[in-house]
């Protein structure tokens, strides 16, 4: 069976994109933020856990900030993804996510407001997750890979299984790990330079989402 129809063959191309700029978003927020998630919650919680018992070298006001913003835009983007149709939920999230990357890029100029940055990160993150969420395609929530690993293994052959989707989980997760790998090279650079770059995957594929006639 053929694991992704050719109408929306370009949705699963925009939704692989941009779990790699993921990657590169919490490369910034881990590498170069000091141990916290943007897009990874359960990240952030345990890391609070940690915080909680008594561990060093983690801010728990920056995973408070990153949490609750998530949540805030995932509120904004569940809101969207309610009023509008997918397509244009689809634009209007990847646009205002491009956005909020591009602020984020322009707060870490300074460093006094890099809790500013992880605001701004965390609520473009939470407003992707809700939107891709209520696209409701099958092991690509852009944001994490523990169910798409966990299928990959539960689903396999040695599981007694036929493998289902095996293509799409494995290029998530080389996605995810080409971004990953990409966000922690830029940071040589800057802390802007992979924040510029993951507004414009946004921008791009926002773009690339205007031109399909998919509804």
């Amino acid at each position: 069976m053929n694991e992704a129809p050719r109408e929306n063959t370009g949705l699963i191309v925009v939704l692989l994109v941009m779990t790699a700029a993921t990657g590169i978003v919490d490369a910034v927020s881990y590498l170069g933020l000091g141990h916290i998630f943007a897009a990874n919650m359960t990240g952030n919680i345990v890391l609070m856990g940690f915080r909680l018992g008594g561990a060093s070298g983690i801010s728990l006001t920056k995973s408070v900030i990153a949490l609750f913003c998530f949540m805030l835009g995932a509120v904004v983007g569940g809101r969207m993804g309610r009023r509008l149709t997918p397509r244009q939920s689809r634009i209007s999230g990847l646009l205002a996510e491009a956005v909020l990357l591009f602020v984020a890029a322009a707060f870490s100029l300074n460093v006094a407001m890099l809790n500013a940055v992880v605001a701004s990160m965390a609520i473009a993150m939470g407003l992707r997750t809700a939107i891709v969420r209520k696209l409701g395609v099958a092991d690509l929530t852009t944001t994490v890979l523990t169910l798409t690993i966990a299928g990959l293994a539960a689903d396999s052959t040695l599981a007694g299984d036929n493998n289902p989707r095996w293509r799409r989980r494995c290029a998530g997760v080389v996605s995810m790990l080409a971004g990953a790998a990409a966000g922690a090279a830029l940071l040589r650079f800057s802390l802007t330079v992979p924040l510029l770059v993951g507004g414009a995957i946004a921008t791009v594929c926002a773009f690339m989402t205007l031109r399909r006639t998919d509804p």
